[in-house]
């Protein structure tokens, strides 16, 4: 008989949703998070109103959280010109300090076992049972493990995945500041080799987060050069970083992002959020794809627990099941990203989508899902 045991490695919004899904079936969850909640992460804090129904059905309230309501979304180029339009679906505001410390909170609630302040560092799986060794020497036996430690880790490393071994040329920047700007409006401003979001969050503050290349940064020297003498270039972003609040001294960074494809299955571990796969941020949905795939893996992983699938079927039900739902997204945002952070190119799409609304609405279906 199959032990009802999971270790989330991962304590993002992936991890604690599988963690919560699965515990609120009965499943006994430890989840290792290396940090110690609540903590910043780099993120876009943006979340389309496709994941509310499934947040529901998990007792999960955002309402609570005082999110700020996002409904429309602006195009700016590096020399500042802009093109509006509303959000089919609409979305939220809120930081990912808020956020999964509140599902952090749920999940203790619920009885989920958690391990802070520690990291997975070796994970062997004997054809039944996997054994994840921790950095404190603590050895965890359960017969499903989930990867849900987001963009990169030593654990990728161990595990021989592909993507881990070639450079990234990427690096993301996160603040948190005050400003004067629309609450209901989600902003992407261009700038040359690379691409900054600004939204509002709750708390009368707003998230300020772009991604870059390290090529930009070593160029200036210093990201506050940097952030002068390229982003500034962008009329919409230099107001910004003049005459907003900076709400912490140092920002929250991010080096060697990768867009690569990565696999969701390793050795038997199952990958869950940007553990599986990352969409460019500029598409602005990998938060509720996060909690997507975590719903799909944990009603897999609940068939496996229950007898009804064999790890076999599990396995290759999830692989289906996430290139189905997350493939097309995924490539989408590849293509898109091609589009922007190049200031010619960046000029001519911004022009462009102005008279073509349909375009506009074609990318934001392909990389946002339907309310599940």
């Amino acid at each position: 008989m199959i032990t009802r045991k999971v270790i989330v490695i991962g304590g993002g919004l992936a991890g604690l949703v599988n963690a919560l899904q699965l515990s609120g079936q009965g499943v006994e969850v430890t989840l290792v998070e290396k940090k110690r909640f609540p903590f910043h992460k780099v993120c876009g804090e943006y979340i389309s109103n496709e994941v509310l129904p499934f947040l529901k059905s998990l007792s999960v309230d955002v309402e609570v959280l005082k999110p700020a309501h996002l409904t429309h979304f602006l195009l700016s180029s590096p020399t500042g010109r802009t093109f509006q339009t509303p959000l089919d679906l609409g979305g939220f505001g809120v930081s990912r300090y808020t956020l999964d410390h509140h599902l952090f909170q749920l999940a203790q609630r619920q009885g989920v076992t958690f391990r802070q302040g520690v990291s997975a560092t070796e994970v062997a799986f004997d054809g039944h049972d996997f054994t994840v060794t921790l950095s404190s020497g603590e050895q965890l036996q359960a017969p499903v493990v989930i990867g849900a430690y987001g963009k990169r880790s030593a654990l990728d490393r161990r595990l021989n995945r592909s993507f881990f071994e070639e450079r990234s040329p990427y690096l993301a920047v996160k603040y948190h500041i005050r400003t004067q700007l629309p609450k209901h409006v989600i902003a992407l401003h261009n700038f040359s080799d690379g691409y900054a979001g600004v939204s509002a969050i709750e708390e009368e503050r707003y998230c300020f987060c772009y991604l870059t290349t390290r090529q930009n940064l070593k160029k200036h020297g210093t990201i506050t050069q940097m952030e002068a003498q390229e982003l500034g270039k962008n009329p919409w972003l230099r107001d910004l970083l003049q005459n907003s609040e900076f709400l912490y001294p140092q920002p929250e960074v991010i080096n060697e992002i990768s867009f690569a494809p990565k696999a969701c299955l390793e050795d038997h571990v199952l990958m869950s959020g940007d553990a599986a796969g990352l969409i460019t941020p500029l598409c602005g949905n990998g938060m509720a794809m996060a909690i997507h795939s975590a719903k799909l893996l944990s009603e897999q992983v609940l068939l496996f627990l229950n007898g009804q699938q064999t790890r076999t079927q599990l396995e290759n039900n999830y692989s289906k099941a996430w290139q189905r739902q997350f493939g097309a997204r995924l490539q989408t945002g590849r293509l898109v990203q091609r589009l922007f952070g190049k200031p010619i190119l960046s000029e001519l799409a911004v022009t462009s989508l102005k008279y073509l609304p349909g375009a506009v609405g074609a990318i934001m279906r392909r990389t946002h899902g339907k309310p599940f």
